[in-house]
């Protein structure tokens, strides 16, 4: 890969009153969303990274802390400082906090599912056993955290952002199951920048991105580029409308980087979309405000 290109400031929100700006829609978008719900509030599951610590710190400025709840959801014993910092954020914010250990309800899926199916031969490129666990973790995550929203009368606030969502780098009824993306129109280095603007310690603005799934992961690893160089080249072809070969020559990334960093925005458009349903009759057609 060749050496990283400079952000896009001039589109990127990056000047102080820009980012500003950014804050104050996505403030009145929450408070928009929970209020046209009829709802009492929002849960945010937070890991004590930036997106969901950016996330709850928005939910608290549109809606005050006694409307927002964050729930800790560690499975495993490397999740423990990240659940920690977490509610360390949730103190901060004035947030009640509820950590809830996924590990249990793990076992109990696993024992009841996972021995009827270790004789099945699946079709196709064979998916591996911890890419399953991982997924199924995700969902349990957002199981758990619909379960407190429906309880408690709240919607749920996802965390995942526009470099994730445009990348599929989110499991699908997992971390990419919500009511509500805040972050979801801003790339991964915009929202760095708005947790500048907004205060966050220099731990949390500079922590390197990780979806923790097990000691030493980065997303660079996962996707083979930084964020500085994915978003630089998204922005160009997906805002811009530029070629990929265009767009690679003109940030100096390495063409076959670009091409697969793009291939993955096509290849996962069905985690960006509804299930497609059969077209009975023309029953097409959904239904409106007006009607």
């Amino acid at each position: 890969m060749k050496d990283e290109p400079q952000r896009h400031a001039s589109s990127f929100a990056h000047e102080t009153q820009d980012v500003a700006a950014v804050e104050s829609t996505v403030r009145a978008f929450l408070r928009e969303r929970v209020d046209g719900a009829g709802v009492d509030g929002v849960v945010v599951a937070m890991s004590g990274g930036l997106d969901s610590t950016v996330t709850a710190t928005l939910a608290v400025r549109a809606l005050g802390p006694d409307r927002v709840l964050g729930l800790g959801l560690p499975c495993h014993k490397t999740d423990a400082s990240a659940t920690m910092e977490a509610s360390v954020v949730a103190d901060h914010l004035g947030i009640e906090f509820k950590r809830v250990h996924l590990q249990p309800l793990l076992q109990g899926f696993e024992q009841q599912l996972a021995p009827d199916l270790a004789g099945e031969e699946p079709r196709g490129p064979t998916p591996t056993p911890d890419r399953a666990r991982h997924n199924v973790i995700a969902r349990l995550r957002m199981c758990c955290t619909y379960y407190a929203a429906n309880r408690l009368n709240r919607l749920v606030v996802g965390t995942a952002n526009r470099s994730e969502l445009l990348l599929g780098y989110v499991t699908k009824y997992g971390d990419g199951a919500a009511d509500l993306f805040p972050l979801g129109g801003l790339y991964k280095t915009e929202v760095r920048a708005l947790a500048g603007h907004l205060g966050l310690p220099d731990p949390i603005v500079e922590k390197v991105p990780t979806t923790g799934r097990y000691p030493g992961q980065t997303d660079a690893d996962d996707l083979g580029a930084t964020y500085d160089v994915i978003d630089s080249l998204l922005y160009r072809v997906i805002e811009e409308g530029d070629p990929v070969d265009v767009a690679a020559g003109a940030l100096d990334i390495d063409e076959s980087t670009a091409q697969r960093l793009i291939s993955m925005c096509v290849e996962t458009a069905h985690k960006r979309t509804m299930p497609p349903v059969a077209d009975i009759g023309g029953r097409s057609r959904q239904p409106t405000a007006d009607d």
